[in-house]
């Protein structure tokens, strides 16, 4: 299977990385790029093919993963549609349906598309995915494989779900970050060191979560088995019980989500 990334980015870098460490050659990646100094950046990284013309970038492809930003797609796509050759094409463009997507390629049905997230700059990531009904078995197993190089994927039936993969996984890192920042600034007022603070705080992160991800108990009772009565933590909970942190944390996603239609419905105004 070869595959032709349109935008040498940071998101295709991590994709194409992860494809040679899951066993891909060289030869089957390719990147179209205009600009000459990522093109001369990713030819050195990973031993690829980079051009900067678009029919020559594709000519050789069986998947077409589409990994400009999201404001570029539409020009993207009018230059697309007449040199496509029955190619999957792979989307990861936030915020534009793919019913929009096949609309701007002229009524292209073999469309898939996803919705990753930062993570999977260091192959943590999540994906969420979405195959319009014309997909059959085989290419949602390509995409899936090609997405999983980075990460977990999760499929969704409704497209309209993944507004909600949006604002949980596709914004959640800045949330952690948030929190991150919040944890390490108490740290320091509490006469901690900033590299102390960094190192506790991210520390309890990744343990925390990798706790969570290892048992099959639900967080809230995780949570509560770490809040002994009377102690320090359940002081804590309560401060924020009482400033209705967790109803706050959620009507942040769902401003989030709101914010995704949003964007969505824009988009498909083009």
């Amino acid at each position: 299977m070869n595959i032709s990334f349109i935008g040498g980015g940071n998101m295709a870098s991590a994709l194409i990385s992860g494809l040679l460490q899951q066993g891909y050659a060289a030869r089957q990646l390719s990147v179209v790029e205009i600009n000459a100094g990522s093109r001369e950046k990713l030819q050195q990284a990973f031993d690829i093919t980079a051009v900067a013309d678009l029919a020559e970038g594709i000519a050789a492809s069986d998947v077409i993963l589409l990994s400009v930003k999201p404001q570029q797609l539409f020009e993207l796509t009018q230059k697309l549609a007449p040199l496509l050759n029955n190619q999957l094409a792979i989307s990861i463009a936030a915020g534009i349906r793919a019913t929009d997507i096949m609309r701007w390629l002229g009524g292209y049905q073999r469309v898939v598309r996803a919705m990753p997230n930062t993570p999977s700059l260091v192959r943590s990531g999540v994906t969420g995915l979405y195959a319009s009904p014309s997909v059959d078995a085989r290419d949602r197993t390509n995409a899936e494989s090609i997405l999983a190089a980075v990460g977990s994927t999760l499929w969704v039936d409704d497209e309209e779900m993944l507004h909600a993969v949006t604002a949980i996984s596709g914004s959640g890192p800045a949330y952690v970050f948030y929190f991150i920042e919040a944890m390490q600034q108490a740290a320091m007022e509490l006469g901690l060191s900033a590299a102390q603070a960094r190192q506790l705080s991210l520390q309890t992160f990744a343990g925390a979560s990798k706790l969570a991800s290892s048992s099959e108990e639900d967080a809230a009772v995780l949570r509560a088995r770490v809040t002994s009565k009377g102690g320090t933590t359940e002081q804590a909970i309560q401060t924020m019980e009482k400033n209705d942190i967790k109803c706050k944390i959620i009507t942040a996603i769902h401003a989030a989500n709101k914010r995704s239609r949003e964007l969505s419905d824009e988009f498909g105004r083009i």
